[in-house]
């Protein structure tokens, strides 16, 4: 399977970006999908994770209720939506897909089996 994140972007603090996965080669409307996110000089980190059933989304504490992760399977797509982004938000962003994660691997990086290449998202002060 092959992921394409897109949506990615310069915007002002305070402003929004919507983030989009989108998957070809294969379905994941039976995986659970992810957003990672990693800054310059800093490691890989989770974002959000959404299990196939669409219900009962993870999220990093840093989150704090600005993004919402989601999926249309009908698309094979999956989405970040991102609001009040702050400069700390700055960094490339990742889509992953795996069809193997469990409540206790989700935030885990090496649960995922599939990558997209990444999108920049800027946030300027």
């Amino acid at each position: 399977v092959q992921l394409q994140a897109s949506g990615g972007g310069l915007v002002q603090a305070g402003g929004s970006l919507r983030l989009s996965c989108a998957a070809s080669g294969r379905t994941i409307n039976r995986d659970t999908v992810a957003w990672f996110r990693q800054a310059p000089g800093k490691e890989r980190e989770f974002v959000a994770g959404l299990f196939r059933t669409g219900y009962s989304p993870y999220y990093a504490d840093f989150v704090k209720g600005r993004f919402t992760i989601a999926r249309d399977n009908a698309k094979n797509t999956a989405y970040l939506q991102m609001n009040s982004l702050s400069p700390e938000d700055t960094a490339v962003y990742y889509c992953a897909s795996s069809g193997s994660a469990i409540a206790s691997s989700v935030r885990d990086a090496r649960t995922y089996h599939y990558w997209g290449q990444g999108t920049q998202v800027t946030v300027s002060s």
